[in-house]
């Protein structure tokens, strides 16, 4: 390729613009560092992706959203009015996108399928050891110069049975954490993993894998996984299990998941995402009286800890979503595929 060759490209891709929704300092950090050897140009909206939104996507060739963006077929449809060619997910899951919608209306979707899943793994391992030696508590005590272990009670990991419902990337790395730490390993999945099984992971019925002292969710929303975990399944687990949700919060029904903690069925909760939480999470409320009664309700309780979706929250990561979805918006534009096709949805 010409000196002169390179120089049009870059003058090309340079018009490109990018409209990011739900955009925070961070994205601008590491999209903005990414972007220098692209020249893309990208802004920035704190706002949503709604129908209401819409309208500030002006001359865009492609947005890029957030967990929370809803890209709904009228949404499908006004962006590809609009011009707008591509959009590109900076994260793994598209439960909030319409597919077949885009693809009606000749848009292109791609995604991040994987930014450092042992970000993600680590994370629930974080709210795991939390929720059961009671760091979180122990430091607040320590500080107030109060030294007692009353109430500080938890118990050894190892040799505990863990399930792990979804062994992709992240539930993989997660199995991978747990073994280490000499628990025994249940898992499932419509596929069983043969590396994980080598380490010592069985496959089982998801109703043997809800019998085990901790429970991990690691699966993909869908309409087979929405309300995964509800009364029924919680009355099919053992009493006073552990039950940790990194995924998707719609995988928990969350007036079930209260009943059972006030049943004891529950004994501890660790949520980094929650069904409502595009009400709530990437904002600060902390001086706004909130309305969503139901996490106010799962806040109360002291052996539940809730995090506000920062799995993903790494370094590696951030920088891993950036590249990939900038690799990805240049790919489509110059070439309309990729050639990482587990990236590209429509």
């Amino acid at each position: 390729m010409t000196h002169d060759s390179r120089l049009t490209i870059h003058a090309y891709l340079y018009l490109m613009k990018i409209v990011f929704f739900s955009a925070q300092p961070y994205d601008k950090i590491f999209f903005n560092r990414y972007n220098d050897s692209l020249g893309f140009e990208l802004q920035y909206l704190e706002a949503r992706l709604t129908e209401q939104t819409l309208k500030l996507v002006d001359g865009a060739e492609a947005v890029c959203v957030f967990v929370n963006d809803k890209v709904t077929a009228p949404v499908c449809k006004q962006l590809a009015e609009n011009g707008v060619k591509i959009i590109a997910l900076r994260c793994a899951g598209f439960n909030n996108v319409d597919l077949e919608a885009a693809k009606k209306y000749g848009l292109k979707v791609c995604r991040v399928p994987a930014y450092s899943p042992e970000a993600v793994a680590e994370h629930a391992l974080a709210l795991i050891l939390t929720l059961n030696r009671k760091t979180h508590k122990a430091y607040n005590r320590v500080r107030e110069q109060n030294f007692s272990l009353n109430g500080l009670l938890g118990f050894n990991l190892h040799g505990k049975t863990v399930g792990v419902v979804g062994t992709g990337n992240i539930g993989k790395a997660f199995c991978r954490i747990m073994l280490g730490l000499g628990c025994k390993v249940l898992a499932f999945d419509l596929i069983a993993n043969k590396e994980l099984e080598a380490l010592g992971v069985t496959y089982h019925p998801l109703q043997e894998v809800f019998k085990a002292d901790i429970i991990s969710l690691h699966c993909p929303l869908n309409s087979q996984t929405q309300h995964l975990i509800n009364d029924d399944t919680i009355g099919m687990m053992k009493k006073g299990v552990m039950l940790i949700n990194t995924s998707r919060g719609g995988l928990i029904e969350t007036k079930a998941a209260i009943n059972g903690l006030k049943s004891g069925q529950i004994a501890h909760l660790g949520i980094d995402v929650y069904e409502q939480e595009e009400h709530l999470f990437f904002r600060d409320l902390s001086s706004t009286v909130i309305q969503d009664d139901e996490i106010q309700r799962l806040m109360s309780f002291p052996n539940v800890l809730i995090t506000a979706h920062q799995a993903f929250f790494t370094d590696e990561a951030l920088s891993q979503i950036a590249t990939t979805t900038l690799n990805s918006v240049q790919q489509l534009l110059k070439n309309g595929n990729l050639t990482n096709q587990a990236a590209l949805l429509v």
